[in-house]
């Protein structure tokens, strides 16, 4: 195959999709901020520090001359953190072209503007452009899908010719891949779930229990679609592999990032400690900020997410959070559906 592709990024994501698509016989290209890190990739065929154990292909190529990744590529993959992608996609948008098939793969919310990235993507590169952007979400860890473990995704895009386009390049027989066209809703699930998540790392550290779990999820799949309606998202989506699918996986699995954090964090040690022993990018720190000020402007109730943020910046002990939680007055959980359904379809008529 001739169709080059670029990756940005060279953290486990990025490793992981590269060793998916060299072994569909992709050349692919990966930009690495680090020289280090590229010249392992090239003569070692590993990385050791993201994605372990996991031997990466001929047919990978990184470097950290961005514009030679760029050149001449069919489809750029964006696997960088969420709070670079700007920085990142300002460098690389020079380089590309109009009908290059962009794929954003990061999770997360803008802080300081509180825009979803392809929002993000649409005031710096143009909105006549957001018909060749592409978002792939869903519950997928690196070091399951570099290992070729079975795993289903979603690509979004609000033009299905490009989540198809995309769906056609990941599909292997061990990587599934629909398509969606609610960009908001697939985003905003991707990127809350990891405020759920670390409050489920959270109650493991205090030795709570299945019950406990099951019940955040929950309630916290409930505030993740109230806030995703009132950005204009499908209700429907977040019952999908963009929603309660990756809220599952990133709240229970021993790979989640934000979990792991979490459980540090219930077992007493404090934010920067527990980011620290993760040893990678913790999202939902920064997400936690944003969506507590999203939630906000919109007049939307997320009760987890305000504990959340007290927990991480404003000092208060996870236990009172959890307590403060149980101890909320009485609501009626199927009349809360209704209303955020009526609500939905409300917005959408009008």
């Amino acid at each position: 195959m001739e169709k080059k592709i670029a990756i940005l990024g060279a953290g486990s994501w990025a490793t992981a999709l590269s060793v998916l698509l060299a072994g569909k016989g992709f050349p692919v290209h990966m930009w690495s901020r680090r020289a280090s890190r590229a010249e392992e990739i090239n003569i070692q065929r590993c990385n050791t520090d993201y994605l372990p154990g996991v031997v990466i292909p001929e047919n990978v190529y990184a470097s950290v001359d961005m514009p030679l990744v760029l050149k001449g590529a069919r489809a750029v993959i964006f696997c960088v953190p969420s709070h670079a992608f700007r920085e990142i996609l300002a460098s690389a948008l020079p380089h590309l072209n109009r009908d290059t098939l962009i794929i954003n793969a990061a999770k997360g919310i803008e802080e300081d503007s509180l825009l979803r990235l392809s929002l993000v993507y649409a005031a710096l590169a143009g909105e006549s452009r957001l018909n060749r952007y592409v978002v792939l979400s869903g519950p997928s860890h690196a070091e399951e899908v570099g290992r070729g473990l079975p795993t289903a995704v979603v690509a979004a895009s609000g033009d299905m010719t490009a989540a198809e386009e995309a769906q056609d390049l990941f599909m292997t027989g061990y990587f599934r891949v629909y398509t969606n066209p609610d960009v908001a809703g697939v985003e905003l699930g991707g990127a809350l779930k990891n405020i759920i998540a670390l409050g489920t790392g959270i109650a493991d550290g205090l030795g709570c229990g299945d019950n406990t779990k099951a019940a955040l999820i929950t309630r916290g799949l409930a505030e993740i679609t109230r806030l995703g309606m009132a950005q204009g998202a499908n209700v429907l989506t977040f019952a999908g592999l963009a929603g309660v699918g990756d809220l599952f996986v990133t709240c229970t699995s021993i790979h989640s990032r934000n979990r792991r954090a979490g459980i540090e964090i219930g077992r007493g040690r404090s934010l920067a400690e527990a980011v620290d022993s993760v040893h990678m990018v913790v999202e939902g720190v920064r997400t936690t900020r944003a969506a507590y000020r999203l939630a906000a402007r919109h007049g939307v109730e997320m009760p987890i997410t305000e504990q959340m943020h007290r927990v991480l910046f404003d000092g208060l002990s996870p236990r009172t959070a959890m307590t403060n939680l149980m101890s909320r007055g009485r609501r009626r959980e199927m009349e809360e559906v209704a209303q955020a359904a009526v609500s939905w379809r409300y917005n959408r008529i009008n």
